[in-house]
């Protein structure tokens, strides 16, 4: 941790417990008094003229922490160099914090425990404002604390805090960290004084940088006599006192990477022997066993390496790495719910899309069962009108045939009369020469009838088979509804062009019959001149009565046109 960083989060707690109302703002005097007590423990030259100039103006309230900020960088922390007793300094600030936020009535260790627990959250906490220590560093803080207690680590336990922790804020600040630990809710079954020794081993590994301590036996340079002493190892010396209680300073070992350590063999009664060898002495160190022996000179070349390699204290890289492990999740977390929201977005965007395809086909759906609907509406009525159509031409076409049936008939009687006639006719013929040539052309008139009854029969063929085409044509499927209505049409207007013929086979007709007529006359004349004939002409005469064709009715047109009656 460097220097100003690790000197801001003590200052931070002062600043935030002068901070009465928590408007983030602190009165300029009391921002002196602190000024003035920062320089005093951190050993540099009190500047009340500075002071006094960057707090000169007309306004006599508060400043907040932007206000002072560039007051405290420019003339005290620039000026720390490190040549000041971090535990003074440290004190200084934690008396500022503590009187306001510790409670002590519910703590179960001394303020001295409480402040060391206060550092180490200092040493663990996150790198910005409020201060806070994470979950992690929560675990790896207890988990130390129940090594250094000689106590076993219950994972349960603390996963069940984890739970109830994550529900609120999955950190907490330095007073609920000493509330954690000072309430015993970790240490069930240890007592006061085996926390308290816990926290104090804590404390000197992760704030006072002690790698390793214990008593050894260290031989003298001048009366070369072996003395103990309580050895404390940091990363660059080695200081031994006369005590643990850390009293009496007798000397220190200086590190760097030019130094060296090597075991030596039992000498003067003396075993466990190793040598440490500095830049400008060396020292005979003997250690109560083999296995101490070991540790200590492990623990003293994995210095010299750190040395060599410049590089920080296990813990202090430790706690970097997983900081850095932090960040590299909090970067990863917050980079998935970007895409979260990025794919949540898109996924409102997809399901806006569907829905409104989802409106558009039940529109379309709607729409094509609607003209689905008239549709066959249409279909059934159409349907239904040719079924009707149909129907009355069925009852027309029978009225037709029943008509043309009597007609025809009326027609054998007539030409059975005529062929009776004719037989008296041949009889005559012989006695009148004008009478058989009325016969003859009797006869011509007969042909010239019989031909126009052929043509009559062939054109009423014709009518019938247009009336079969157009049935078949009415069956045919529904989508050729208009071509087949173009050829009813055209075959209407063929029907009526046959009519028209028939009309004009009618009109022959009766022509034929007035000449009939006319022979009849003169057979009648030549009845009249001929008196052998004429009684029994006469006798004929009143039994022959010719069959005048019938006044014609009202006129019926069906869609095969008017010659369909005839």
């Amino acid at each position: 941790m460097a220097l100003r960083d690790e000197l801001l989060r003590s200052i931070w707690h002062a600043f935030t417990a002068l901070d009465v109302d928590k408007s983030g703002k602190v009165s300029k005097s009391q921002l002196k008094v602190l000024s003035h007590n920062l320089c005093t423990v951190l050993n540099i030259p009190h500047d009340p003229v500075a002071l006094e100039e960057h707090f000169k103006d007309d306004d006599e309230g508060p400043v907040s922490t932007q206000g002072y900020m560039p007051y405290l960088n420019k003339f005290i922390l620039d000026k720390a160099t490190g040549n000041f007793d971090h535990q003074d300094f440290n004190r200084m600030c934690w008396l500022l914090c503590s009187r306001k936020n510790l409670d002590r009535s519910q703590l179960l260790i001394s303020n001295d425990d409480a402040f060391k627990v206060w550092c180490i959250f200092n040493f663990l906490s996150e790198d910005r404002y409020p201060l806070i220590i994470a979950t992690e560093e929560i675990e790896y803080f207890l988990r130390k604390l129940t090594e250094a207690m000689g106590g076993s680590w219950v994972e349960e336990r603390f996963e069940d805090y984890k739970l109830q922790l994550s529900v609120r804020q999955q950190s907490l600040n330095a007073w609920e960290l000493i509330l954690l630990v000072g309430s015993g809710q970790f240490i069930r079954g240890m007592d006061r004084q085996t926390l308290s020794m816990g926290i104090a081993e804590v404390y000197q590994e992760l704030i006072m940088d002690v790698l390793k301590q214990g008593y050894m036996m260290k031989k003298g340079h001048k009366r070369k006599n072996w003395t103990e002493r309580w050895f404390m190892l940091k990363l660059n010396s080695i200081s031994y006192f006369v005590g643990e209680d850390l009293a009496e300073k007798k000397g220190d070992i200086l590190l760097d990477g030019c130094c060296s350590v090597e075991p030596l063999q039992d000498k003067e009664g003396k075993k466990c022997l190793f040598l440490i060898k500095s830049s400008n002495k060396s020292f005979e160190i003997s250690a109560s066993d083999k296995k101490k022996k070991q540790e200590w000179i492990q623990a003293i070349q994995n210095c010299v390496s750190l040395l060599r390699q410049g590089r920080p204290t296990p813990h202090c890289e430790a706690r970097q790495k997983r900081r850095e492990i932090r960040l590299k999740l909090q970067a990863e977390q917050e980079d998935l719910q970007l895409r979260m929201s990025e794919l949540q977005m898109a996924n409102e965007v997809k399901q806006l899309e569907l829905e409104n395809m989802r409106k558009a086909l039940e529109e379309a759906a709607a729409k094509a069962a609607e003209e689905e609907r008239k549709r066959l509406q249409t279909q059934t009525e159409l349907q239904d009108r040719y079924i009707v159509d149909i129907e009355r031409e069925k009852i027309v076409r029978q009225q037709m045939e029943e008509q043309v049936a009597q007609k025809s008939e009326e027609l054998e009687q007539y030409l059975q009369r005529v062929k009776e006639m004719e037989g008296m006719y041949r009889q005559l013929e012989d006695a009148l020469e004008d009478e058989r040539r009325a016969r003859q052309d009797e006869e011509a008139v007969r042909r010239l009838q019989a031909r126009l009854l052929e043509e009559e029969a062939v054109k009423r063929a014709e009518l019938e088979e247009f009336h079969r085409q157009q049935q078949r044509a009415i069956a045919e499927t529904k989508a050729e509804k208009q071509e087949l209505e173009r050829e009813r049409l055209i075959k209407e207007s063929e029907l009526q062009a046959a009519m028209k013929q028939l009309d004009q086979l009618e009109e022959d007709r009766q022509g034929a019959l007035e000449q009939y007529q006319a022979v009849m006359r003169k057979l009648e004349d030549a009845a009249n001149n001929t008196k052998t004939w004429k009684h029994k002409v006469a006798e004929q005469e009143g039994m022959l009565r010719l069959i005048q064709p019938g006044s014609k009715g009202q006129q019926m047109i069906t869609n095969w046109g008017p010659a369909a009656f005839l």
